[in-house]
């Protein structure tokens, strides 16, 4: 760190941060010492670390922690000098030294007097605690550690890490605020350099032309009878010279703007990396006290286990890693106390004692890929099909069908738990759901896998950085959405003659699973295609597997991109389906999905049965079809009219109550409204009312269909306004049918 910002900071201040770094440095050296006693480097590093906290103290005048530090010291120079072995014991009073150095460290100055006294009884206490750990160990221990646990580690001393070395880099303290700000501006000038090349494309077009004129000028002096006209062959010459001259100066332009666009965004891209490298942190910064609190927690539980991180070096931007600590926690938690078996049961399946849990981070297709995984029992899938039926989730018929992905995703549920009794680690079943909610904020996914006595994993794909998103790009109602990659399950063609109709719904076949085809548009509130193609452009999203799978067929795929992602103005408060918006390379806006709303949006519509039939047909015929509302609060009901209507060849939509058909009706165009009478918010007879009122839609016919049969509810419909009055109880399907022909003529002409 640069002398330039310590100034700043109180000793008290300088001293908590040296403690912070000393402390992580012991840490993790002494959890190697557990596995590997001798390790010549870790001992030396551990020493250099407490000798560091023993003279910053001393200089502070804090006489607790300089005696802490120095037994420490004298500790771990006694097991370099193999006059003592660190067991178990040893490691865990060492360990309480350095949470103990750490309570000392974050002492307000004006309270740390207690830590000032020689005869502090902390210190004290902790010295003799110590010292008690030590003496079973050296009683019982040969006097030098055995020779293979030297011989694994003969590297020299080494300095410990953040010590001032002569190379070491300055380093500056500058506020987040200002480094996000720092990211989206190298982001937006990222994308203003790329704004030139449609412009270099449209004067390369000017100079095709000029050429073009210059050939016409050529023809125009070889024309017979031309040269007679001095006059006229003059200012030909003139044109000549002057649209070769244009050319030349045109070209010589072009080049020029080519290489300074080239110039431009190299630095622009540049400047951009090295912006979002600021904002990376190595994944190791996250996960400090993670193998600690695995070894500590296993302990408790009478159980052994051992982390494994593996990509401590991936870079992960800081905003992504401060949210990770929690999340990961729980996984780790999980993974001890749920996963983890004791040292006989694991004895007895044949497994080592020591329990393996594997904490992995990389790259993946620009994407950071998060493992959690452990070795121990694996998931019970039917306890959790038990817990589903106590907790009344499914009944006993849905709950046997569940597959292993759909009883898998119980456990994210918040309060779902496997523990029948709440203890301080486990058992609240806040720990998966806390985990689902930090991957929903971050565009993420999450997926988890078991093997009954193998062990479980948890895979946690997300963004590299949440300033900028990898999203495939696609057309919808003619205007651009961005998905973000880390929620779509995948995309696929789909011819339209494999589209199957199962219950009511659309449906296409992808690796053996049925999934459910909804118009984007429909759900985005876009333009419907007027395009015919023989395959469909589909976006597979939801939860894959499940009932909640769905796929979006779009007008185009438009590409893969990376977007600086720009918030919303809080003005506007939640938009529905949309999470933010950013600019594309050519400067168009775009908006960015929020794929768990939509699916949500989605579910809504096929509750409601609003849900539309995707329909691709050449505009004419689209045209052409004559467009019938259906307004009832009744599913079965408004099912079976919309089919009945939609036989007859008519474009049908349907609406859930008049509330829902008056907005209907006010924003789309109908030929017809078939409407019942009792439905809640507004009735039928209301409905009539603001349609005859309204200038602009006094003309469409309106037409109930209701179970009441009496005249005074004929004669009130009608003198509401409404064209025709048919009853369910007798109706039937040319009945209804005639009506509409009778209303509105054919559904085609």
């Amino acid at each position: 760190m640069s002398t330039g910002n310590l100034q700043d900071y109180s000793l008290h201040d300088l001293f908590r941060m040296e403690v912070e770094g000393q402390a992580q440095v012991l840490t993790e050296g002494l959890l190697v010492l557990e596995t590997r006693p001798g390790s010549a480097a870790e001992l030396e590093s551990c020493m250099r670390a407490a000798h560091s906290i023993k003279g910053a103290a001393r200089i502070l005048g804090l006489s607790a922690a300089v005696a802490v530090a120095h037994v420490m010291e004298d500790c771990l120079v006694a097991a370099q000098e193999r006059r003592i072995v660190l067991g178990h014991q040893a490691i865990d009073a060492l360990l309480s030294g350095v949470d103990l150095l750490s309570r000392i460290a974050v002492t307000p100055a004006e309270e740390s007097e207690p830590w000032m006294r020689d005869d502090s009884p902390q210190a004290q206490s902790y010295c003799a605690s110590l010292a008690a750990a030590l003496t079973p160990e050296a009683d019982s221990a040969p006097q030098s550690a055995p020779a293979s646990a030297a011989a694994t580690d003969p590297a020299p001393a080494v300095e410990a890490p953040g010590s001032d070395q002569p190379g070491d880099e300055r380093v500056l303290r500058i506020t987040a605020r200002s480094l996000n700000r720092l990211l989206g501006l190298a982001g937006e000038s990222l994308v203003v350099s790329r704004w030139l090349d449609p412009y270099i494309r449209s004067l390369s077009r000017l100079k095709r032309l000029q050429r073009d004129n210059a050939l016409a000028l050529d023809k125009l002096a070889d024309t017979p009878g031309l040269s007679r006209d001095q006059r006229a062959t003059a200012l030909l010459m003139e044109a000549r010279s002057l649209a070769a001259e244009s050319q030349r100066l045109l070209a010589d332009r072009i080049a020029q703007l080519d290489l300074f666009e080239r110039r431009t965004a190299s630095v622009a891209h540049r400047l951009y990396d090295e912006a979002l490298s600021s904002h990376m942190r190595p994944f190791a910064d996250g996960t400090h006290g993670f193998k600690r609190m695995v070894r500590d927690l296993a302990r408790e539980l009478g159980k052994q286990a051992q982390l494994e991180i593996v990509g401590a070096k991936t870079q992960v931007d800081r905003d992504v890693l401060a949210r990770l600590e929690a999340p990961l926690g729980h996984l780790l938690r999980n993974a001890v106390d749920h996963g983890i078996e004791s040292a006989e049961q694991r004895s007895a399946a044949g497994k080592p004692a020591v329990g393996a849990i594997r904490l992995e981070a990389h790259h993946v297709s620009g994407l950071l890929e998060i493992t959690v995984e452990d070795d121990g029992r694996g998931i019970d899938l039917e306890r959790i099909r038990q817990i589903v039926l106590a907790r009344r989730l499914a009944d006993e018929a849905t709950a046997a069908q569940l597959s292993e992905a759909e009883l898998m995703e119980f456990l994210f549920l918040p309060g779902f738990t496997l523990r029948e009794v709440v203890t301080e680690i486990s058992g609240r079943g806040v720990g998966l759901d806390a985990v689902q909610n930090m991957v929903k904020q971050l565009r993420g996914s999450v997926r988890l896998s078991s093997r009954p006595g193998g062990g479980s994993r948890f895979q946690l794909q997300l963004p590299l950085t949440t300033s900028v998103l990898r999203a495939l790009v696609v057309e919808i109602g003619g205007e651009p959405y961005a998905f973000p990659l880390t929620q779509i399950t995948c995309t696929a063609m789909v011819p339209r003659d494999e589209v199957r109709m199962l219950e009511g719904r659309q449906h296409f076949q992808l690796n053996g699973r049925s999934i459910g085809l909804v118009s984007a548009s429909q759900v985005l509130g876009g333009a419907d295609a007027q395009t015919s193609p023989e395959q469909l452009q589909v976006i597979v999203v939801g939860t894959a597997g499940s009932v909640h799978e769905y796929g979006l067929a779009v007008d185009r795929y438009r590409g893969v991109s990376e977007l600086v992602v720009q918030s919303l103005p809080g003005q506007l408060g939640k938009i529905k389906d949309i999470s933010a918006g950013a600019l594309l390379d050519d400067g168009t806006p775009v908006l960015i999905v929020d794929v768990d709303d939509l699916v949500r949006s989605v579910e809504r519509l096929v509750s409601t049965g609003r849900l539309a039939q995707l329909r691709y047909q050449d505009h004419a015929q689209m045209a052409q079809r004559k467009r019938v509302l259906v307004v009832d609060d009744s599913l079965t009901v408004r099912e079976l009219e919309r089919k009945l209507i939609e036989n007859g060849g008519y474009a049908v939509e349907v609406a859930v109550d008049g509330m829902d058909g008056w907005n209907a009706v006010r924003t789309g165009h109908f030929d017809l409204v078939v409407t019942d009478i009792d439905m809640p918010r507004m009735d039928g007879i209301e409905l009539v009312s603001l349609i005859k009122k309204d200038p602009r839609l006094r003309a469409v016919p309106v037409m109930i269909v209701s179970y009441k049969d009496r005249e005074e509810d004929r004669r009130r419909g009608l003198e509401a306004g409404a064209d025709f009055y048919l009853t369910k109880g007798g109706f039937h399907e040319e009945a209804l049918l005639q009506a509409v022909v009778d209303l509105i003529g054919e559904a085609a002409p």
